[in-house]
């Protein structure tokens, strides 16, 4: 059976990664980015966003290992984007929008132009941190598909996922900055 993956959300999230919507394997297996043709995992490895490369059914973990969170635009599972109806991307950019709302993530990262054309309905998109965020005080940050489909090298998929890890971890540093001067804890 396919449904909709958990969300993975934190009010103490670094980032988050917005996808447009689970593949078909993801629906079945109940993970992010677990299609084998996915190149997800091997970016974040590769590009210094994680120590070492995680599996799909460990998508759960990189919340409390660093802060990332992971959800969809839009919650139904499909075998391209392609499927997705334009009822289900506005409804998903309403109930992104207020996630994000919620949540208030510093930096977010939207896994495809194409997720972040259906929120803002802005054209054109250039790669990297977005001049207007969605909501104040967030970083929205576009990075390339990790889909298999993508045509563009994988070398210059990474180059620009290196430069969302530069973020990503001045994000951490900046959060535990003041939780030292705060003398919270997470």
């Amino acid at each position: 059976m396919r449904n909709a993956i958990p969300d993975h959300l934190s009010d103490n999230m670094n980032l988050l990664f917005v996808g447009f919507n689970p593949s078909l394997r993801s629906g079945e297996s109940g993970h992010h980015y677990a299609n084998p043709h996915n190149r997800f995992w091997k970016l974040l490895h590769e590009s210094g966003l994680t120590e070492r490369r995680y599996h799909p059914d460990e998508d759960g973990e990189l919340l409390a290992d660093y802060g990332y969170g992971f959800t969809n635009i839009v919650a139904r599972p499909t075998r391209t984007a392609a499927e997705i109806t334009k009822q289900e991307y506005r409804e998903g950019a309403r109930l992104l929008r207020q996630k994000l709302a919620r949540y208030r993530p510093p930096l977010v990262c939207y896994v495809g132009k194409g997720v972040y054309e259906q929120l803002t309905d802005r054209r054109p998109i250039p790669w990297g941190v977005q001049e207007v965020s969605i909501v104040p005080g967030v970083t929205d940050f576009v990075a390339p598909s990790s889909s298999g489909l993508v045509r563009m090298p994988l070398t210059e998929i990474t180059e620009i996922y290196r430069e969302l890890q530069r973020l990503a971890a001045a994000a951490r540093h900046e959060r535990a900055d003041m939780d030292e001067l705060t003398g919270s804890k997470e």
